[in-house]
């Protein structure tokens, strides 16, 4: 089978690098969309589309509604058409961004994506997590090519919450975990091909970054500090996980945050990255990895302040039917469960996640 390899024709990162960015954005085209939630416009993105006006590029500000869903995406869609969009600038988080990837396919225009936070891998990917309008999982959409630009402003990721950059490190820690996983089963990466030796390369590199020097760059997020240390996290956060996952692939850790999907009430309260943490936990119990290794990531997790424990995932009174739920989900045949090198039922997944729960309360003397 083929190997493929994806990345974003140009990865920009840097301290106050927004307001250096219209060199790259002029490129791109002359008539853009501005796609924001209501948070992010008045952090950032007012100001940026001021910036961005100035400089003479035409802009319509598009007020992003919070789901990546089939129908925000079609209404932007029609946004798009009437304002004779060349391109569009998604300014935000992971779904914000998702949406803007399936806008610009749709409407055959070019995509810059500005994270505002590391707290998740989708900036890089050519593909979109696309759910519900009620917030459940529904699929993954793929496309033909990479973002045209992905740009982070390391001084606005350092002023957003601590718990966001966690979440991100926690959705690039599963990257190493299910590239692995993939590579044992030689099964396929998110560009439907066997991995590339580098795909496999900067998926290891990406853990190595996470265990070194992620504690540093939390503490640097929470007193608002630009560290070098930081600076190598996000980039592990958002360039590393993001072209790891892609050309490693994803496996169980993944396909379990989606199955958490399929419950309803406080979990939702939950990051994207948080879930994924439980995700790759889990993975680790479904592959019966010794206590060594499990604690190595358990421990780490611990440190960061990200939940092990059902009750940490607002889950505490959870049902086995709920579990199984999850499980079924997770093990659907449009997730990523069929990737891991042996097969994994809906009742293995429900096991391994109380297996999961069990372990971290008895380490942590909670029992």
């Amino acid at each position: 089978m083929t190997s493929i390899f994806g990345s974003p024709a140009t990865y920009v990162q840097g301290i106050h690098a927004l307001q250096d960015s219209y060199q790259y954005i002029e490129r791109l085209g002359s008539k853009a969309l501005v796609l924001a939630d209501t948070v992010v416009l008045k952090i950032v993105g007012n100001d940026y589309i001021d910036y961005l006006t100035k400089n003479g590029l035409a802009v319509k500000k598009v007020q992003f509604r919070g789901e990546a869903s089939e129908n925000e995406i079609n209404r932007v869609d029609e946004i798009g058409k009437d304002f004779g969009a060349d391109l569009i600038i998604a300014l935000g988080g992971g779904k914000t961004l998702d949406s803007a990837k399936a806008i610009a396919d749709d409407l055959h225009i070019n995509v810059a994506i500005l994270p505002t936070l590391a707290s998740t891998d989708a900036p890089c990917s050519r593909l979109s997590v696309l759910y519900t309008d009620d917030g459940a999982f529904e699929k993954y959409r793929f496309y033909a090519k990479n973002p045209d630009l992905v740009l982070v402003d390391t001084a606005v990721v350092a002023g957003a919450p601590a718990r966001l950059l966690a979440s991100g490190i926690a959705d690039a820690l599963a990257t190493n975990v299910e590239a692995q996983a993939v590579a044992q089963g030689h099964n396929q990466t998110m560009l439907g091909a066997q991995q590339t030796l580098v795909g496999n390369a900067i998926a290891t590199k990406c853990e190595e970054t996470l265990f070194k020097y992620g504690l540093e760059a939390l503490t640097s997020v929470k007193s608002h500090a630009v560290t070098k240390a930081l600076d190598k996290i996000v980039e592990a956060n958002t360039l590393m996980s993001g072209l790891g996952f892609e050309s490693g692939g994803l496996a169980a850790a993944h396909a379990i945050h989606d199955g958490l999907t399929a419950l309803h009430g406080p979990v939702h309260d939950m990051t994207h990255g948080e879930k994924v943490a439980f995700g790759t936990l889990t993975q680790l119990f479904l592959e019966g990895a010794d206590k060594e290794r499990f604690e190595k990531y358990l421990t780490f997790d611990l440190q960061l302040g990200l939940p092990t424990t059902f009750k940490d995932l607002h889950l505490a009174d959870v049902s086995d039917e709920d579990l199984l739920k999850v499980g079924q989900q997770a093990t659907s045949p449009e997730d990523t469960m069929k990737q891991m090198p042996f097969a994994v039922s809906p009742d293995d997944v429900a096991q391994a996640m109380k297996g999961v729960d069990a372990y971290s309360r008895h380490f942590q003397g909670l029992d």
